[in-house]
Formats: C-alpha cells, sequence, structure tokens
C-alpha cells in the first residue's frame, strides 16, 4: 500500500481503520451468537473466523502503532522548527488565522 501524507491519504486510511474495526466488532458478536452451535461445519467456520479476527486484530494494533509514530514525528518536527524559527511560525500562524478569517467572513 503506498503510505500518502496527503489529507485524502489520511482520511481514506482511517476510514478503512474505522470500517475493519467495525468489521472485528461484527465477528466478535457473531461468534457470542453462534457459540452455542453444534456441528462441524459451525465448528470450521468458528474457528476460521477466529482466526481471521485475530489477525485483522493484530493488524489494527500494529497500524495504529505505526499512525502514532508517524504522529510523534511530526509533532517533534514541528516543535524543533517552532524553536529553530520563532518569526517564520509566527508569521505562518497569523497568515494562517487570516486566510481562515477570510474564508468564515465569506459566508
Amino acid at each position: 500500500m503506498n503510505e500518502s501524507t496527503t489529507a485524502t491519504g489520511t482520511v481514506t486510511r482511517e476510514k478503512l481503520m474505522e470500517d475493519l474495526k467495525a468489521v472485528v466488532n461484527d465477528a466478535e458478536e457473531l461468534l457470542k451468537v453462534t457459540a452455542h452451535q453444534t456441528g462441524e461445519k459451525i465448528a470450521s467456520a468458528r474457528a476460521k473466523a477466529e482466526e481471521s479476527l485475530q489477525t485483522a486484530k493484530a493488524r489494527i494494533a500494529e497500524e495504529s502503532k505505526v499512525v502514532m509514530e508517524k504522529a510523534k514525528s511530526a509533532a517533534k518536527s514541528t516543535d524543533e522548527f517552532v524553536h529553530a524559527n520563532p518569526w517564520k511560525a509566527v508569521g505562518i500562524g497569523a497568515l494562517a488565522g487570516f486566510v481562515i478569517g477570510l474564508l468564515i467572513s465569506r459566508r
């Protein structure tokens, strides 16, 4: 998968994680509901579902860890930039505030 740093890529990745978490929750609920069902086919299906569920949970945990590491790295880089260039940071903040105010006042 291509690691995109654009806002669209981030939103898509976050949406994918939300969807995957929803699937995991649904699978857990399904496993709970069918816990009392008997038969070789249902037992086989439950075992396969449980294995897939564990794999999905592991991937969610791994992806969350990667996202947290990237967020910490971005925060550290931002902090270093602000400390090295305080007046540039103030200028950028003022410009961003002006643009946001301009956009809001148009409504």
